[in-house]
């Protein structure tokens, strides 16, 4: 498979990510023994009770979530959430574990602010940096729930198991990083949130066959320009956030006169899926 130069572009910004992503935890969280959310959090606590290196449990935490996305997901998502898991278990081999600042407060937050830019690029350019954000691209697949309550409940449990067998100065410095992690990350994007897109297209038969390699339902719709009166398709569906950087792609790819309007979907009632 050829590599376009959009796919070198795409990676550079992962790597980038990784690259902060790193950094936020080897300068600003580890040295003061904080821990991030997700499955980063989880390997730091085990590295802190062990002392084994945090950035090889990082990467194997997050390889049986990484294979079951592959299996399920598959794709350019999992390609590029892959390799965001290799460029940050890398880097962290790269950057040293050093403190450059004595106030963990200050670690905190700043800590924080590195991995959710980190993290926000990754979900920007259409990957993720593993962990729970995988997991809640394959839920938000099969079921239409928030997960919002269940990935605040998964991180407070690490938070508290941190604070009942540490200290619950860390455990509250945690919660501060992981505050403003998900507040960067949801400047750069925004998780969860479905959209529906309409397409008005000349290149019905090929759009909607692509379309349909997304995991949603597509409706066609036949339509009229008001000024040319000449017949159009158009094209409605919905779709997450997640899935959003991949649904541009087909359709730049597929008919690039293509007319798009993305709008933000307050609720869907019904059949999310792609029904079978």
């Amino acid at each position: 498979m050829m590599i376009r130069p959009r796919d070198l572009v795409d990676f550079a910004v992962i790597a980038l990510g990784a690259l902060l992503i790193a950094a936020g935890f080897n300068l600003f969280l580890v040295p003061h023994q904080l821990l991030s959310g997700g499955l980063s959090g989880i390997s730091m606590m085990i590295g802190y009770f062990t002392g084994w290196n945090i950035g090889i449990l990082y990467f194997l935490i997050n390889l049986p979530i990484l294979v079951w996305g592959l299996i399920v997901i598959g794709r350019r998502f999992i390609v590029l959430s892959v390799a965001s898991v290799l460029f940050t278990t890398w880097f962290m081999q790269l950057v040293p574990v050093r403190s450059i600042n004595s106030d963990p407060i200050l670690g905190a937050v700043f800590g924080g602010l590195l991995i959710g830019l980190g993290s926000g690029l990754s979900l920007r350019f259409g990957g993720s940096s593993g962990g729970f954000d995988i997991v809640g691209s394959i839920l938000t697949r099969r079921r239409d729930f928030p997960l919002g309550s269940m990935l605040f409940g998964l991180n407070g449990a690490v938070i508290l198991a941190l604070g009942y067998v540490l200290n619950w100065d860390l455990a509250l410095r945690s919660m501060l990083s992981i505050f403003v992690t998900g507040k960067i990350v949801d400047m750069i994007h925004i998780r969860h949130i479905k959209v529906t897109a309409f397409i008005v297209t000349q290149a019905k038969n090929e759009m909607r066959q692509r379309l349909l390699l997304l995991p949603r339902g597509v409706t066609l719709i036949q339509t009229e320009g008001a000024y040319s009166q000449n017949p159009h398709h158009m094209l409605m569906t919905v779709t997450t956030r997640y899935e959003l950087a991949e649904l541009r792609k087909i359709v730049k790819e597929t008919d690039p006169r293509a007319f798009v309007n993305i709008v933000e979907t307050v609720e869907v009632i019904g059949e999310f899926r792609k029904l079978k």
